[in-house]
């Protein structure tokens, strides 16, 4: 079989390697679709802790080809989404409940063999079925929006709250649709990219600005009254964004650190703001219990007007880049073509 396999920074090679076995607890999975993320430019380049010699992608979509011994609750051919983390089940994390704590919790495409490949093996209890007549590149999303997911249960946005996402690439896009469903009051995305903000008010936005205008500011104290924002989600993951969303949220407002940074990033924040501002910072770790939540709102994610674009396997490469350069919409690779 095929895979993309990441040897160390800078070298991920499309390479051949022997079909898995199937254990009694297991799955086969031929992967049909598999989304490509900010985790895996940030492996190749060094930025995100990965195991040498693993096969990246852990937003997978794919038929399953065979069924271990012991599972009599999944069939050939019925199509599935992977939740890609396994815990170990003992430490004390997994004991209280928060398995995404987990002090040795694996993925697959970081510490596991991932989706970009020809075949996957994994546990069955990490397969969830989908309708079959379901687009394998709208079930790759799964795995973000189940993330998102836990953001919003994080953030608890109030229905006729105000807020502000910063940041409309495909993870701000899944967020928005969310926020609307919340029923959130005044919904405002900030994003670079004019086809970016496109996108987020077709995804129900009812504001799209671009934070290097100079009339942003203003426009928005306009819009919130002088008040800032109760609600900011920093969709980016960088140092520049996070700044950006402590500075619009408003007096007692919470402000959700969604996206990744590099472990090495450093932002400067006054610590008297958030003091005086009585602000909560939160963090959003994964997808804790969320994975079978997102399955059934794919129907209602309105996920057909999210730009993709999709790449062969061998292309992989050519992928990761449109991802790096902040392309339109989601990168999919298909590795069975």
């Amino acid at each position: 079989m095929k895979v993309a396999r990441f040897h160390a920074p800078g070298d991920l090679r499309v390479e051949d390697a022997p079909e898995p076995s199937v254990g009694p607890l297991d799955v086969a999975i031929r992967p049909l679709a598999v989304g490509v993320c900010g985790t895996d430019t940030h492996i190749l380049h060094g930025d995100f802790p990965a195991v040498p010699g693993t096969v990246l992608g852990h937003e997978i979509a794919g038929e399953i080809v065979a069924v271990g011994d012991a599972v009599d609750y999944l069939r050939k051919g019925e199509l599935v989404t992977v939740e890609p983390h396994v815990y170990c089940t003992r430490c004390h994390f997994c004991r209280i409940g928060a398995e995404h704590m987990c002090l040795d919790k694996k993925a697959f495409g970081v510490h596991l063999d991932g989706g970009l490949a020809t075949r996957l093996v994994v546990p069955a209890r990490c397969a969830y079925v989908v309708p079959a007549d379901t687009p394998p590149e709208i079930v790759a999303m799964t795995e973000p929006l189940a993330c998102c997911v836990h953001g919003m249960d994080r953030l608890d946005p109030r229905q006729g709250e105000t807020m502000l996402i910063i940041g409309a690439g495909p993870a701000g896009l899944l967020l928005t649709r969310l926020a609307v469903l919340r029923g959130v009051g005044l919904l405002v995305v900030s994003d670079l990219d004019a086809g970016r903000r496109r996108a987020a008010a077709a995804f129900g936005a009812h504001h799209v600005i671009d934070p290097r205008d100079p009339a942003t500011e203003q426009r928005l104290l306009d819009l919130t009254g002088g008040l800032g924002f109760e609600t900011v989600v920093d969709a980016v993951g960088g140092t520049e964004t996070f700044e950006f969303a402590i500075a619009r949220a408003a007096r007692r407002g919470r402000v959700l650190v969604f996206g990744v940074a590099p472990q090495a990033a450093r932002a400067t924040v006054r610590p008297y703001e958030i003091f005086a501002k009585e602000l909560s910072i939160l963090g959003t770790a994964i997808n804790p219990y969320t994975h079978e939540r997102a399955v059934r709102l794919l129907p209602r994610m309105e996920l057909a007007r999210m730009p993709t674009q999709k790449f062969r396997l061998e292309d992989v490469h050519d992928a990761l880049a449109a991802q790096e350069s902040g392309r339109d919409g989601k990168m999919i690779v298909c590795p069975n073509g």
